[in-house]
């Protein structure tokens, strides 16, 4: 399964790179709203850090200004993704691109038959919100595990990227139902590696190598 970090703060970006397991970068208008910088410098700089996929979002709902606001974030770096919603332009605007090569993030996506149309048009990665959809009450594994029915039963080549991931029981979820990739916070990363039982054994270790070393 791939790890995404799912955030525009360059710092955590660097970090999670630094750990040697990052596979790539999700980021959205908000979240470069929360850095307050330039949209297309903060890509740039990603780009620099992260060889991995990079997804950019356009902010366009209309398939022509879509493309054309896709065409000037592929000039930013090769390893740029193009972020578009799962809509009715949104999936025009996919088959348009992925005609020519590009790839493309389906981002949005809260219902099955929304990703199977995704990956008839060629999307490289689609993303269902996990987490939005266990706000309205129901499960949003179900969705993941829906989606990877229905690619597996038609040989569709998409990514699922689990996005929206609030905690590590859902990437232990994810990872359990075949999820390709999931993007997450730098905190959900850190948290991955912890566990108590682990820290208490690291310090009983510990203490009794210095025992070991007080009767040399």
């Amino acid at each position: 399964m791939e790890l995404y970090i799912d955030t525009a703060n360059i710092d955590d970006i660097r970090q999670a790179a630094e750990l040697g397991i990052l596979d790539g970068v999700t980021t959205n208008p908000s979240l470069i709203a929360k850095e307050g910088v330039d949209f297309h410098n903060r890509m740039a700089e990603i780009c620099e850090v992260v060889t991995g996929p990079v997804s950019a979002e356009v902010v366009s709902l209309e398939h022509d200004a879509m493309i054309a606001e896709a065409n000037e974030l592929l000039q930013i770096a090769n390893n740029i993704v193009i972020k578009l919603p799962s809509t009715v332009e949104g999936l025009k605007a996919c088959k348009t691109l992925s005609d020519r090569g590009v790839k493309v993030n389906m981002t949005l996506c809260f219902q099955p038959l929304q990703a199977m149309l995704v990956a008839k048009a060629g999307a490289f990665l689609v993303s269902p919100f996990i987490g939005r959809v266990d706000d309205t009450g129901a499960d949003g594994m179900d969705l993941i595990q829906q989606i990877r029915t229905v690619y597996d039963n038609f040989g569709f080549q998409t990514k699922v990227l689990a996005a929206s991931i609030r905690h590590p029981m859902h990437l232990v979820q994810c990872a359990l139902v075949g999820a390709d990739v999931v993007t997450v916070p730098y905190k959900v990363i850190k948290q991955m590696m912890h566990h108590p039982l682990t820290d208490k054994g690291l310090a009983a270790f510990l203490a009794d190598w210095e025992k070991q070393k007080a009767t040399v």
